[in-house]
């Protein structure tokens, strides 16, 4: 179940977790660059979220400065700041994430931009592991990362109050 393409389809949430735990951790040094994303979907409430949105991936610069959503497309990526995203309305989706967002909906992005770093890298003990993670400044968020592949992450976002991670793939780009 390693393969990106498997995961990208969708497995269930336990399947994602044993795998997640199985998998070495990686250093922040390993880690610094510019990653192309995409989702897991297991059910979670934010399935769906990022792939609707436009989104492309995340920036290390350095452990202390972290682009954590980009937008746009390659030659154009652009920074977005995740505090001023609403995120209190994924509850209201549910399992009901849209399938697309209204014309002109991945376009207000760019309203959203920002040239300030939005997130640091440390290596935090996450289920039993110590690796890289990614602490977002202003939200109750911390991205966990682990070696799937040589140049391929599997992230786990552990956000306050959720029973479950929300899982996605990072690719070097």
């Amino acid at each position: 179940m390693t393969d990106s393409a498997t995961l990208r389809a969708g497995v269930d949430v336990a399947a994602a977790e044993e795998l997640f735990d199985a998998l070495p951790p990686v250093a922040v040094a390993e880690i610094l660059g510019t990653w192309r994303g995409s989702e897991v979907p297991t059910g979670h409430p934010m399935d769906g979220l990022l792939d609707v949105s436009g989104w492309y991936g995340k920036r290390f610069d350095s452990a202390d400065e972290v682009h954590p959503l980009l937008f746009g497309a390659p030659g154009s990526l652009y920074p977005v700041n995740p505090k001023l995203l609403p995120l209190g309305l994924l509850n209201r989706y549910g399992d009901r994430m849209p399938e697309y967002l209204p014309p002109g909906g991945r376009g207000a992005f760019r309203l959203l931009r920002t040239r300030k770093h939005r997130a640091r890298l440390r290596e935090v003990s996450y289920r039993g592991s110590v690796s890289a993670a990614m602490v977002y400044d202003d939200l109750p968020i911390i991205d966990h990362f682990r070696l799937l592949r040589p140049d391929t992450l599997l992230g786990a976002m552990d956000t306050r109050n959720s029973p479950h991670p929300y899982f996605f793939l990072l690719e070097r780009a």
